[in-house]
């Protein structure tokens, strides 16, 4: 088939590739997000996904927003028999769903229909799932809400952050795309749709969100910082300041801390919960580079007995 791919983070340049690389499919352009302000200058960047078709010679499209007349112009030029979609970051209007024979095919970070939203990854993590997964599906013009072509499963590891859980599903369902896409081009693929039961929502996570409450149980605390990292970062506030969260571990052997209190050993930082104690491992204090937790405690001196999050 001749697909056109919108995509725009480096999670979607493993799909991006798989599809590159099928031998049987041809990837004759890709949409996504215009350029964006990036590092200390701020000056404008491509996409990861627009970097990455300019390397391979595939044509970029950018539209500012995809019901753009001159976008969909050039849509209909190109002709695509499918357009398949990884994190492409805008919603699609149905004038640009109607334009592919056999529509718009997304790659989402769930086992629909469960976490329908921009941050699967996040809430499952956050939730305490043990499985999760990636499907894709065709789009239509719900939420996350069209039926299934397929899915892969994927075990969320005790200490998996957001992040790693990501980069293992942008693999796996890099070839669960590959693979809808071949399903579809010779009619052996049928989309399934979605069953009314276990829907859940996974909404953008918040800078407020991913505040620590220290009066939740430990394990709580622990699946907070992994969901939120890398982002937005899991924090907290010290003496005034934001300390952000890197990692923590739980303790279910040390208790007799109050919530957000501090212990602090030669070597090691714990803090109080609603339940046990947590182990802080790695923060970065307002202004600095991440670091050891117990660096940090030696950096500001009288932590032990503080207490975090006031």
């Amino acid at each position: 088939m001749r697909l056109v791919f919108a995509g725009t983070p480096e999670v979607a340049v493993p799909a991006l590739d798989a599809l590159i690389d099928s031998g049987r499919h041809e990837v004759v352009a890709v949409v996504t997000r215009p350029d964006a302000p990036a590092g200390r200058g701020r000056r404008l960047v491509a996409s990861p996904v627009a970097e990455r078709a300019m390397e391979a010679g595939i044509e970029v499209l950018k539209p500012a927003r995809p019901r753009e007349p001159e976008f969909l112009d050039r849509l209909r030029e190109i002709g695509p028999d499918c357009c398949p979609v990884v994190a492409y970051g805008a919603l699609l209007p149905k004038v640009a769903l109607d334009v592919p024979a056999r529509g718009w095919v997304n790659l989402h970070f769930s086992l629909l229909p469960a976490w329908r939203g921009a941050a699967p990854v996040q809430h499952s993590i956050m939730a305490g799932d043990e499985i999760t997964g990636a499907s894709t599906f065709l789009i239509e013009e719900g939420l996350d809400s069209g039926p299934v072509y397929g899915t892969v499963t994927e075990e969320v590891r005790a200490t998996d952050t957001s992040g790693d859980l990501l980069t293992r599903l942008a693999f796996a369902g890099a070839g669960l795309l590959a693979a809808t896409m071949d399903g579809i081009e010779d009619g052996t693929l049928d989309a399934v749709p979605q069953p009314a039961e276990g829907i859940s929502l996974a909404p953008k996570i918040t800078v407020e969100d991913a505040r620590v409450e220290w009066r939740a149980p430990a394990l709580r605390v622990d699946r907070v910082v992994r969901g939120c990292t890398p982002a937005p970062g899991a924090w907290t506030t010290f003496r005034g300041e934001r300390l952000k969260l890197i990692q923590v571990t739980p303790l279910p052997d040390r208790n007799g801390l109050a919530p957000g209190q501090l212990a602090v050993g030669k070597n090691n930082v714990y803090v109080g919960t609603g339940s046990y104690a947590v182990e802080l491992l790695w923060v970065q204090a307002q202004g600095k580079k991440p670091m050891r937790a117990a660096d940090w405690a030696r950096g500001v001196r009288g932590a032990d007995g503080e207490t975090l999050g006031l």
